[in-house]
């Protein structure tokens, strides 16, 4: 059995350019957390189920674990820790947050659809949310938090 083949791959992440060998074949959620040393995107399930590993993906949300890094080569990849503390402060004050497990995900999720306000003629912010599973909240808190970021991001000037 060969062993594969290591490569340069280059992406954007979190608004830098980055490069590193690898052989394409590691899930993008082991790169972010293990060899680029981002530790904000979190492992829940592993099956793409949870959505506690969200980042996005060209400006979309999807779960790293399901991704090969393989297949970020010369896109943009946005995590946690690119979102300014102070953007969804909102969820924390609502009670939305409380063992962590989820947070990086649920924020990456709200980020999108704060960002996405037209979704809301679609779809309500519980049916965005629902590819985020949290076992402490009960989801009112996290409804509420993105319901008031909601607002605040239609009145500032």
């Amino acid at each position: 059995m060969t062993k594969p083949e290591h490569r340069d791959i280059g992406f954007t992440l979190n608004g830098e350019e980055i490069r590193f060998s690898g052989t394409g074949t590691e899930r993008l959620l082991d790169v972010l957390r293990y060899r680029l040393g981002l530790p904000g995107t979190k492992e829940g399930c592993g099956e793409g189920e949870c959505g506690a590993c969200t980042v996005h993906l060209d400006g979309v949300p999807v779960n790293s674990c399901l991704i090969l890094v393989g297949q970020v080569r010369n896109r943009r990849v946005d995590t946690v820790e690119s979102v300014a503390p102070e953007a969804l402060v909102e969820l924390h004050t609502s009670g939305a947050t409380q063992c962590g497990a989820c947070t990086p995900g649920v924020v990456m999720t709200a980020r999108f659809v704060i960002d996405h306000p037209g979704l809301l003629e679609r779809a309500s912010v519980r049916q965005l949310m629902a590819g985020n599973l949290c076992r402490c909240t009960g989801y009112d808190g996290i409804i509420e938090g993105i319901a008031e970021a909601l607002r605040q991001e239609e009145t500032s000037p």
